[in-house]
């Protein structure tokens, strides 16, 4: 069994602690400093965006310190180190933490998004793919044992495809560099996120083909987690977090595509409106966001269902204590 990364969580909890900062400390201003690893910068986490461009965490007398791991396991890494406050990433690296056995374990307290936020994009235009005509074909999917690369696995045994003879799934290419292998001339497809999506639509180098989301149908593919230990101590500051993120979900919940595009311009700065538009809309159209940050025992047990299904869990994790539902159970009434 492979556990995405956590066998090598000494050796990452040591990086964290180096480049990432202590977060939970209080500015001059007053406000309290949440550092947040999220697990890529994307529009999926329009959200996310919308509560830090639109003052709601301010509101909340919280400052947010935002990086990017660029992996889920090298922000449970920076979770578990103490490097990184909240962790935004996959729900599966808290499970396999849990499973490990270890005392300070992290607990998800909020859900973000309820669909893969990938999409597959071919070299040419195609208004008629069918899954199957992946056959044969060399693929871009993400790391093995992330979501991502086991959501579009389930995906592609559902429509019927041998994953391990009927195409090459490349995970040999690093997340971070898999657009730029593909624009290179690696690959026939790659999955992903928005904007990157639709910015490789608008250079011509790439054609969104599929959604991995609307085919793979509810998953909690993004949620907050913290150390039990985090959540115990700073239960007003978690608190406040939580009001702030489901209130961007309900801003983007009554809000057009060009209203979110416009309000999370800043925290993509390169990416023009046109295509932070298409983007939104991209998520809009397969309801990726969640309506509130409770994540539920069915679909937490969904989550583990395809994992198991992919070969990267020996065992269930229970749902409680894995998931602390107290925060957004609070935020909701």
């Amino acid at each position: 069994m492979r556990k995405i990364g956590i066998r090598l969580v000494g050796i990452l909890v040591a990086l964290a602690l180096l480049l990432l900062p202590l977060g939970g400390c209080t500015e001059d201003s007053g406000k309290t400093v949440i550092s947040l690893g999220e697990v890529t910068h994307s529009v999926f986490y329009a959200p996310q965006y919308v509560a830090m461009e639109l003052g709601f965490f301010a509101e909340e007398g919280l400052e947010i310190e935002l990086s990017s791991g660029e992996g889920a396991d090298k922000v449970m890494a920076g979770v578990l180190s103490g490097g990184i406050d909240i962790g935004l990433a996959g729900p599966e690296a808290a499970i396999y933490v849990y499973n490990e056995g270890r005392d300070n374990f992290a607990q998800v307290f909020a859900q973000l998004t309820q669909r893969d936020g990938s999409f597959l994009v071919a070299r040419e235009p195609d208004d008629n793919f069918s899954w199957d005509k992946l056959k044969g074909k060399h693929v871009l999917p993400g790391r093995v044992g992330g979501v991502p690369y086991m959501t579009l696995c389930h995906v592609l045994t559902e429509n019927g495809l041998d994953i391990t003879n009927d195409l090459t799934l490349d995970s040999s290419i690093q997340f971070a560099l898999m657009t730029s292998a593909f624009t290179s001339g690696t690959g026939d497809y790659v999955t992903v996120f928005e904007p990157t999506a639709s910015q490789l639509e608008a250079n011509g180098q790439g054609y969104i083909v599929a959604s991995v989301g609307e085919a793979a149908g509810a998953i909690p593919y993004t949620a907050y987690f913290a150390s039990k230990e985090y959540l115990s101590e700073n239960k007003d500051t978690v608190m406040a977090f939580t009001r702030a993120i489901y209130r961007g979900q309900q801003w983007v919940k009554t809000h057009t595509a060009a209203e979110i595009a416009e309000a999370v311009q800043k925290a993509f700065p390169d990416t023009d409106i046109p295509t932070l538009t298409s983007a939104v809309q991209s998520y809009k159209d397969i309801d990726a966001w969640c309506d509130t940050p409770l994540m539920t025992p069915a679909s937490f047990d969904s989550l583990q269902d395809i994992i198991s299904e992919a070969g990267e869990l020996e065992k269930k994790a229970p749902y409680s204590p894995v998931v602390n539902t107290d925060f957004a159970t609070a935020v909701i009434n």
